[in-house]
């Protein structure tokens, strides 16, 4: 979880300024990096993959719904 959304959002939003948008074997290499030191840390793959799916699942459905209702067909 991000401690400081507005922090990080600033951040991103400078890189996207400066850099422009990130190539994606670029962003591939972050991510493989990252995953990595996830699983050094032991921190990844979580030891419950399923823990906080009903919350993910309600979440979804709601947005869903939103969705739904803003743009009707």
């Amino acid at each position: 979880m991000i401690k400081y959304p507005d922090l990080f959002n600033k951040f991103e939003d400078d890189f996207v300024r400066n850099k422009g948008k990130m190539p994606f074997a670029h962003a591939i290499k972050i991510f493989t990096s990252m995953w990595n030191e996830g699983l050094k840390l032991g921190v990844l793959p979580p030891k419950e993959p399923l823990e906080g799916i009903d919350i993910d699942i309600k979440i979804a459905k709601a947005l869903n719904s939103c969705l739904k209702k803003s743009f009707p067909e």
